[in-house]
């Protein structure tokens, strides 16, 4: 596994870079932003039927994740998931979800090798992307992860879409009303990122098999087994997945091994929760979690409840 391909900028210029590394014959292209001393590193899983590009919306550098999260001292590394981007042509071999964890564990050190992590590696997700994430968390070879952010996903369909994302499969990965669903109202997000305009990709066929049996089955086990905190985030005006108070709460006690979780609900934010008039706000929060991640790992344990909720009445303690 090799970097094969850097348009690495001077240190300053505030676009990422976009990086192409090559593991077992396979390319895996990412935007990367490096600290020449990072405090810690993010690395961020899109979400399906776009790319990286999810995390720094064309347009609108007010927006990106990845250039706030550098200004704060991180390296942020933001991958093309299995399928997308560079390693589209190869998607039919990047259906078993282990042959996609193993690529990203393998793109993550080609990515980094010889490059300062500082504290260790913060790991955020959204929608379909926190299905490859949450594989990776408890996964024990990542023996550096600080914490998990988590949005866009969940445990119970919203009454709105349920109907519709109960059709999903290999042949209707996309079933009509989905658009709809993720990009409405249209008031909550900037006028020329409506409908994916700047980012929709295909989406390939790992990902109908990935989110098959998600709710029902793999998205509890997989909570089950992670060890390190833990914050969930959904918007207010979110479609696609429960996320009233009860619903929040019946995600959170899922995490049955995070010595934290945090569950947020976002105002004035729907299902696309990076690329929303939000999205600045949204991910200063993801940011601060961070932070306390990274304390924490050098200095402590986490103080207060073991179950917080913002944005709501604070639930039971597990």
């Amino acid at each position: 596994m090799t970097l094969t391909h850097s348009g690495l900028r001077a240190v300053g210029d505030d676009a990422p870079a976009t990086v192409v590394a090559e593991v077992d014959g396979i390319p895996v292209s990412a935007l990367f932003a490096e600290a020449p001393a990072p405090r810690g590193v993010l690395l961020a899983l899109h979400g399906g039927s776009t790319t990286s590009a999810y995390f720094d919306c064309p347009g609108h550098p007010e927006l990106s994740l990845i250039r706030a999260a550098h200004r704060l001292g991180y390296t942020v590394l933001a991958p093309d998931r299995p399928g997308y981007g560079s390693s589209a042509p190869y998607a039919e071999q990047l259906i078993p979800a282990a042959v996609r964890v193993d690529l990203m564990f393998e793109a993550l050190e080609a990515f980094l090798r010889g490059r300062p992590r500082g504290a260790g590696v913060f790991l955020a997700a959204h929608s379909a992307g926190a299905e490859l994430a949450m594989r990776m968390a408890g996964d024990p070879r990542f023996t550096d992860l600080l914490g998990v952010e988590l949005a866009g996903t969940g445990y119970r369909y919203h009454p709105d879409g349920a109907g519709i994302l109960r059709t999903v499969g290999p042949d209707s990965p996309r079933p009509p009303g989905v658009g709809d669903l993720i990009w409405n109202p249209p008031r909550l997000y900037p006028a020329d990122a409506r409908r994916g305009a700047a980012i929709a990709v295909p989406a390939p066929p790992a990902e109908t098999e990935a989110v098959a049996d998600w709710a029902t089955r793999v998205f509890p086990a997989l909570a089950a087994g992670i060890r390190v905190p833990v914050r969930f985030s959904a918007g207010d005006h979110e479609r696609v997945w429960c996320n009233d108070v009860a619903a929040l709460a019946e995600v959170g006690a899922l995490f049955i091994a995070a010595p934290r979780v945090v569950l947020n609900r976002q105002p004035n934010t729907a299902h696309n929760i990076s690329v929303g008039n939000t999205a600045a706000a949204y991910h200063l929060g993801l940011l601060a979690f961070a932070e306390e991640c990274l304390v924490t790992a050098q200095h402590g344990e986490f103080s207060g409840p073991t179950t917080q909720l913002d944005g709501g009445t604070v639930p039971p303690e597990r």
